[in-house]
């Protein structure tokens, strides 16, 4: 009977997590709190190499929830467009509890998003804000369009600026059709939206002039999973 039971125990041994309070990738607020925003995009571009390469941390998603369930300490907050294939913790690989996502058709930060962030940030501790876009993005291509649909009319509209930008750098036709326009206002907007955040929320600035948080954005191919960074306040 002990032979038999020897090979059961060491199964159960072995699947049981030999973690202290949490594992080393669930965010806590001792390492939150030892984070600098570098190494905050550090883990962002980690994650999103391990997506690239088809090769995600393996994560026990439930055991992140029992061990976050009674607090938050997330590294980062992210802002990215409502498209079904750009989901942040995917596309970066992070689990439950690792950052904070706030998510709008072209990825606009408008007043609700800023007030998102601020909590993010002043509040829960994040270091540092991502803005991401993505290539082929739907509202970027219906605000080139010049769609008008319901409320859609005006959210698109915060999206011309960029448009506007892009249609005087590319030529070509004015239309989603246009590739290269599409992408060089994809680019725009995210750039505008990064200079939106420190000129219309005080609190953010004074966190970004003190050096506490961090502000870049991101450009992601669906194709190849890839972001690719553009730094703003690092």
């Amino acid at each position: 009977m002990k032979n038999f039971l020897l090979p059961m125990v060491v199964l159960v041994l072995a699947a049981v997590p030999m973690w202290g309070d949490a594992p080393p990738s669930v965010m806590t607020k001792a390492r939150q709190d030892a984070l600098t925003p570098r190494e905050a995009l550090a883990r962002l571009k980690d994650g999103n190499d391990r997506f690239v390469a088809g090769r995600p941390a393996c994560a026990n998603l439930l055991e992140e929830a029992r061990i976050t369930a009674a607090g938050q300490y997330p590294c980062a907050a992210i802002v990215s467009c409502l498209d079904s294939r750009t989901a942040p913790e995917l596309i970066f690989d992070q689990g439950i509890g690792d950052i904070f996502c706030a998510r709008v058709a072209g990825n606009v930060v408008n007043n609700d998003i800023l007030g998102s962030l601020e909590y993010a940030c002043q509040v829960a501790g994040a270091k540092l804000i991502v803005v991401v876009g993505h290539g082929s993005c739907s509202a970027v291509k219906g605000a080139v369009d010049k769609v008008r649909l319901g409320k859609l009319t005006g959210l698109l509209g915060q999206l011309e600026p960029a448009v506007a930008a892009a249609e005087r750098e590319t030529p070509g036709a004015r239309s989603s059709a246009n590739h290269a326009l599409v992408e060089r206002a994809t680019r725009d907007n995210v750039i505008r939206q990064m200079q939106a955040i420190p000129r219309k929320s005080k609190i953010l600035k004074a966190m970004l002039e003190s050096g506490q948080i961090a502000l870049v954005g991101g450009i992601h191919n669906l194709r190849t999973g890839r972001v690719t960074f553009i730094n703003g306040r690092l």
